[in-house]
Parts: C-alpha cells; sequence; structure tokens
C-alpha cells in the first residue's frame, strides 16, 4: 500500500536506468566506458563507424551536433562485419594505408566528454554483466508468462527448461540435465541457475591481458585490473586496492546510499510535490507573459494604426486641394486657346465699329488679355505635385523596435570559486546559468575588508574572467559581479571571499640541472610539473638492501633563488601521491649534497626512513640543506614543534603536542620571510597557515621538492606564468 517502505524497487520500476542513451532501446551486450557510463557494444561500434567517416569529409560541411544517429544514417551492422572482413579497418576506426590516423575517440552520450579508446579500440572496454543480468531479469519480469524452452527437447516432445548451465551456456528441462550432467562425470560439477538466457563467464577477465583475473581495483582509473597491468602495465604509477576491499567499501557505500535515499522518501515526495507546483506556475507566469506581450504589441500597433490613418488622411486632403488648383489653372489657360472663350470673345469685340461702346468694352478686355500673354511669360504651376513633407524617416523608430528588450532582467552569474586564483593579482572567473540569454557585458567589482564597504568596478568584461591587480598582501577580499544586456543589469552574484597571500608571488620553473634524477622523475616540457614514477630502478634500489624497502628520496628545485624579501608560491600535489616533501633548500649546502652522494644501501643514509610520520621533519641536522615538510596518500604530516618550529594556535589540537596529521588541501602554498629566517607553509585556498618554523637562511634559497613512489607536483599558473612567457 502507499503508506508502507520497501528496501527494494520492483523490477518493472527501473526500466529508464536499463535504456541505452544512444538506441533508446534495452541494452544489448553494454560495455563499461572509461566515463563509468554504459552503452550498448553495437552502438559504440557505430559511434567509431561515424567518426571514421567523417574523417573522409574533414572539408565538407560541418555536421549539426547532436546525437550520432541525428547527424548521418546508422550503418548496418552486416556494413560494418563487412568493412572488417575485407580488412577496409582491422578494428571500428582502423584505417589502413591512408595518412588519416585512425579513430578512437568517441563522445559519451551520458556525460557529452571525449572519450579515448586507446590503440585497442573496444577491445579494451569491460562488458557489464551486472547491467546485462538486470536487463535479462527485467525481461523476465516482463514476459513471465514467456517460458524459456530447452535447447535440448525436439519437437513435438519440447519440454520447458527447469535449469540453466553456466557452463554449458544452455538451458535443460529436468530430463535432459540428468542426461547430459551425469553423477560421478566433470559435468556433475558445473554451475547451474534457474531458467535463464543470460550466460556470463565466472571469472571477469582482463581485457588487456586476455588471460589474467582480473584481481585488483585501479582508484585512479575506477576500474579493475590485474597483477599484470599493476606491475607494468599502463596502472603501474596508480593506486590500486584488492578487488575484496573495493567490493566491500564500494558496496558498503552504495547501500549506505540506497538506504539514505530511501530512509529521505518523503522528501523527495515533498520536493516533486514542489517540482510540480513549480511547473503549474511556470506554465501560468509563462501564460500571463504571452498576454502581456501581446496586450504591450497590441497597443504597439493601435497607435502605429492611428498614426498611419492620419497621415493618410493629411496625404488625401493635400492631394485634393493641389488637384483643384491645378484644374483652375488649366481651365485659365485653355480660355487662350483661338478657338476658347476668351480669345473668340476678343476677336467678336473688335468688330464693334462704335468707339464709345467698342472702349466702353475693349478696356476690360485688354486687361484680362494682359494677364494671361504675362503668365506666358512666366509660368508657374499652382500646386506642387511633390509630397515631400509626407515622407517619414522611420530608421530611429525601427532601431529601437529591434532593440527592444524581450528577456528582461538579465540573470545573476555565478562565480567560480574552484577555477578563480586570487594572489597580489587576482583572476576570477564566473559561469551563466544553461539557459540564459546572451549578455553584452559584465561587471566586476571587488573591495578590501579594510576599505569601509567601498567597492571598486573593472572596466567591462566581454568574457567569463577578469584579471585585477595590485591587491594588497594579506587581505581579504570580496568580489562580486553582475551582467547587462540592453542597458538592464542583473543583481549581482553572491559575493565570494579570497584572502591573498602574506607576500607577492615568486615566479620560477623546475631546474632540471641540479642533481635533477632523470631515472625516476619526468618533467613535463612546461617545466611546471614533475612526477616520480615507481618503476624498476624503484625495485633495483629496493633489491639492493636486506632489510625491509628503503627507498630514498628524489629532490628537485625551482630555476630561481632567493636571497632577500618575502616571497610566496603555490602547487597541487595529486592526492595518490605516496610521498612527496616540501619546503625550501640552501644552495650553499646543495652542491655538497648532490656532489657527494651517500651510502644508498643503508636505511641510515637519509632522514626519511620511509615512514610517513614526518617526525623526522623536526630534527634535521645542521648539514641538512633542505627545511621540508611531508604529504601522502591525501594527508599533510605536521612535524612535532621544536625550539626552532611552531604551529599557529588556529591550528593547534588540544593535548596533542605531537605529530598531527591533517587532510591534503587541494593547493598548498608557501611563504619564506628570507630577512625574518622564517617559513609558513599554507592552505592555499583558505590561506590558513598549517606550520611555520626557523629556517638557516645562508647564500640563496630555492624552492625544494623531494618525491619517493608514484606522485607528481604541479605548479600554480600565476608562479610559471611570467617564466613561460618568455
Amino acid at each position: 500500500c502507499d503508506g508502507e517502505k520497501s528496501d527494494t524497487v520492483p523490477i518493472k520500476n527501473i526500466e529508464r536506468e536499463l535504456i541505452c542513451p544512444i538506441c533508446k532501446e534495452l541494452f544489448t551486450h553494454p560495455l563499461i566506458l572509461p566515463c563509468q557510463h554504459s552503452v550498448c557494444h553495437k552502438c559504440v561500434k557505430e559511434l567509431l563507424m561515424l567518426n571514421y567517416e567523417d574523417s573522409f569529409d574533414a572539408g565538407s560541411e560541418s555536421s549539426v551536433p547532436g546525437s550520432p544517429r541525428s547527424r548521418v544514417p546508422s550503418p548496418s551492422m552486416e556494413r560494418l562485419d563487412r568493412l572488417v572482413r575485407s580488412g577496409s579497418i582491422s578494428s571500428p576506426g582502423w584505417r589502413r594505408g591512408s595518412v588519416t590516423p585512425r579513430v578512437t575517440a568517441i563522445p559519451c552520450p551520458g556525460c557529452q566528454h571525449d572519450i579515448d579508446l586507446g590503440e585497442r579500440g573496444i577491445s579494451m572496454l569491460f562488458r557489464n554483466f551486472t547491467l546485462e543480468s538486470i536487463v535479462e531479469r527485467y525481461r523476465q519480469a516482463a514476459r513471465a508468462a514467456i517460458a524459456i524452452m530447452c535447447n535440448v527437447c525436439k519437437p513435438p516432445t519440447h519440454q520447458e527448461a527447469t535449469k540453466s548451465c553456466m557452463d554449458c551456456k544452455a538451458s535443460y528441462c529436468n530430463e535432459c540435465f540428468k542426461l547430459h550432467h551425469p553423477w560421478g562425470t566433470p559435468k556433475a560439477q558445473h554451475e547451474y541457475v534457474g531458467p535463464t538466457t543470460n550466460f556470463r563467464p565466472k571469472v571477469l577477465m582482463c581485457p588487456e591481458h586476455e588471460m589474467e583475473k582480473v584481481n585488483m581495483y585501479c582508484e585512479v582509473c575506477r576500474r579493475p585490473v590485474c597483477h599484470l597491468c599493476k606491475l607494468g602495465g599502463s596502472h603501474a604509477n596508480h593506486k590500486v586496492t584488492s578487488m575484496s576491499s573495493a567490493y566491500k567499501i564500494l558496496k558498503e557505500k552504495l547501500a549506505k546510499s540506497i538506504h539514505y535515499l530511501i530512509s529521505k522518501e518523503d522528501q523527495v515526495r515533498t520536493q516533486i510535490t514542489e517540482l510540480d507546483r513549480l511547473i503549474s506556475q511556470t506554465e501560468e507566469n509563462g501564460q500571463l507573459a504571452e498576454r502581456q506581450a501581446n496586450e504591450h504589441f497590441e497597443r504597439l500597433f493601435e497607435t502605429l494604426q492611428e498614426r498611419k490613418s492620419e497621415m493618410l488622411r493629411s496625404i488625401e486632403q493635400s492631394r485634393n486641394r493641389r488637384i483643384d488648383q491645378l484644374k483652375g489653372q488649366v481651365e485659365e489657360y485653355q480660355g487662350m486657346l483661338e478657338n476658347s472663350g476668351l480669345v473668340g470673345y476678343a476677336q467678336e469685340v473688335l468688330k464693334e465699329t462704335d468707339q464709345s461702346c467698342f472702349v466702353q468694352t475693349a478696356k476690360q478686355l485688354h486687361v484680362r488679355i494682359q494677364k494671361a500673354t504675362e503668365s506666358l511669360k512666366t509660368f508657374h504651376p499652382s500646386a506642387d505635385p511633390c509630397f515631400d513633407e509626407f515622407v517619414l524617416d522611420t530608421s530611429k523608430e525601427e532601431t529601437l523596435l529591434k532593440e527592444m528588450c524581450f528577456g528582461g532582467v538579465p540573470d545573476p552569474p555565478l562565480i567560480d570559486w574552484s577555477h578563480s586564483r586570487v594572489y597580489n593579482e587576482a583572476s576570477i572567473y564566473w559561469r551563466l546559468s544553461e539557459d540564459h540569454l546572451p549578455t553584452d557585458h559584465h561587471v566586476l567589482e571587488y573591495r578590501n575588508g579594510e576599505d569601509n564597504g567601498v567597492w571598486r568596478a573593472t572596466d567591462r568584461v566581454y568574457g567569463s574572467s577578469a584579471l585585477v591587480h595590485d591587491l594588497e598582501p594579506d587581505s581579504q577580499y570580496s568580489f562580486r559581479v553582475r551582467s547587462c544586456r540592453n542597458s538592464m543589469f542583473s543583481p549581482y552574484s553572491p559575493e565570494v571571499s579570497f584572502h591573498t597571500p602574506p607576500a607577492p608571488v615568486f615566479n620560477f620553473l623546475f631546474s632540471d640541472k641540479c642533481g635533477f634524477s632523470t631515472e625516476r622523475l619526468i618533467l613535463n616540457n612546461r617545466r611546471d610539473a614533475v612526477e616520480s614514477v615507481a618503476g624498476m630502478a624503484f625495485l633495483l634500489s629496493a633489491e639492493r638492501v636486506q632489510t625491509g624497502s628503503y627507498i630514498g628520496l628524489d629532490y628537485i628545485i625551482g630555476d630561481t633563488g632567493i636571497s632577500q624579501g618575502r616571497h610566496y608560491w603555490a602547487f597541487k600535489v595529486e592526492p595518490y601521491s605516496y610521498t612527496i616533501k616540501v619546503g625550501v633548500a640552501s644552495d650553499t649546502k646543495l652542491a655538497e649534497w648532490f656532489h657527494n652522494p651517500r651510502d644508498t644501501s643503508s636505511p641510515r643514509y637519509d632522514h626519511d626512513s620511509g615512514h610517513d610520520s614526518g617526525s623526522e621533519d623536526a630534527c634535521y641536522e645542521l648539514s641538512q640543506p633542505f627545511t621540508l615538510i611531508t604529504l601522502g596518500m591525501g594527508k599533510v604530516f605536521i612535524p612535532k614543534a621544536s625550539s626552532s618550529s611552531s604551529v599557529s594556535n588556529a591550528n593547534a589540537s588540544s593535548g596533542d603536542s605531537g605529530n598531527r596529521v591533517l587532510p591534503m588541501p587541494q593547493r598548498l602554498g608557501i611563504c619564506l620571510d628570507y630577512d625574518a629566517h622564517r617559513v609558513y607553509f599554507y592552505d592555499a585556498d583558505t590561506m590558513r597557515c598549517l606550520f611555520e618554523r626557523q629556517v638557516d637562511c645562508s647564500g640563496t634559497m630555492f624552492p625544494a621538492f623531494g618525491l619517493m613512489g608514484s606522485g607528481k607536483v604541479q605548479l600554480e599558473e600565476f608562479i610559471t606564468a611570467k617564466k613561460l612567457t618568455f
């Protein structure tokens, strides 16, 4: 009943989860893409084929965005198989004998990200047997009245199946099962289940190493791997866990999430009711907006119609008046013709012989004749046939109508906190709502917490980011942004606050000269990222010692030194990193350190014991050139406080005077005060000081990093920007 709750959902209610996003049908042999979305096997092949065909049409007209099936007709499976058999393509996306590179990238229909299937294409994808089993159970539930028949019985004695053998991949009735699986034979040990048409393998095999079972889980790639993948394959430097551990953790997380959702069913129903109310309100408000728009335009139409009628009436009156004037002038000129009244009348008057009578009549007639004669000499129409005074210039009104704003007030943008960076300069990013209308420009405003609420604005910004210069160090800044469309400004975005570092940015890149190990460290071409690879060299180093697997740190320093002032730099350490030490180093001791190597076969040669406690960081020898703290496995290890070091009171744990383990920040910052002989370590996102200590600033100091095992350090773009521009 409606009032009861259950921990299970009827299988008939999950159909929408079993639909392929491409073919819109139930999944058939679904494959798991690297982004964890599933797609039918045949649909993946069609996606690759479409990209393969598009490579021939690179110079042709652009295709319309959308799903692959909406761009061009889907190739038939027969055509695909024919191309594969003929050697035109050895796998979907392969083109032999062509300078065009083979196509291995497809767009994921679920998340719209480009997925690169790599060298082996589809063969590298796992088949989603769990989803396939659920689809099969759904099919059986949907066709409960249709029985699965025995694959061995022959008509007319065809019987319903009662068992399905997972080894033989066939279904049997009771008699046929006994016949084909007799006691005392190996077949009697086969695994059998209830009648089914879904025969999945007993063990999941690695797609890259086809003879190996998957028994581990890569936490970086989030996929099962075999031991060969971990030893020397593409997952050699990744963090992996046992399959049982991953199974237990993921199952517990999923169970907890499902239980949470079920426990929040009332809340979900309330939110659904709220969404239904919003849908109705949206429908009503949309209809109201339509009516209001119609009313506005009707008033405009009425006003235009009135003005149109007035203008047409004025034109008509002016036209009639001018025509009457011109017609009167025509009649007057017609009187001057020989056979017209005036000339004929004058000729008759000339026949008068009585002088007195002639003079009496001819005087007035002569005046009329003189006027007619003068009008012939200076001809002027009595009316102007042009209607220039009625010509309208509506360009201004047309412009106003075209600029008429239908979008109302723009939606406020949102500042993207994760992409924005604030140093002595600030790079602020924001994003607009997904259904926003085009905007003219944006205005970014900012203020210092000490400015008593005075906001300063940037110039107009026509993109989605802005750069603010000359910020005060160690200050709290607030930022907000608004959009403008057709001279209408949106509300301000919610304010976002950032704390500037305590010192100006120090620009440097990694140095590939001083003590850099090309065997175990990989430096990218830009020299802004360094990666430690736990490969063969790591194993050989471990082989040389008999007391444990002690391995030394591989150091790398910055290419620019510090000899005065305060400087700050920030970087990111990948969460999977095993052990990474960060800090500063003195050049007066670096030369001796790198040119007089210690005995790496003894665990006593280096201060680092291989443990992640970080306790050794507080008790360096005076000859030690480095001042470092330890990071690894998603943690920061704060050393014990000593006479030369201290921890900020805000971070001190009550009753904890020893080592402390903190979660690793997304970004770590270091500030070196050369003149005060102190170094500070910060959470670069919140500018919270994690640790500080005294440091011997003799000579030139360099940013220093030590890596052991798998790990990666990436410098911030602000730190490398000025270096990379030269």
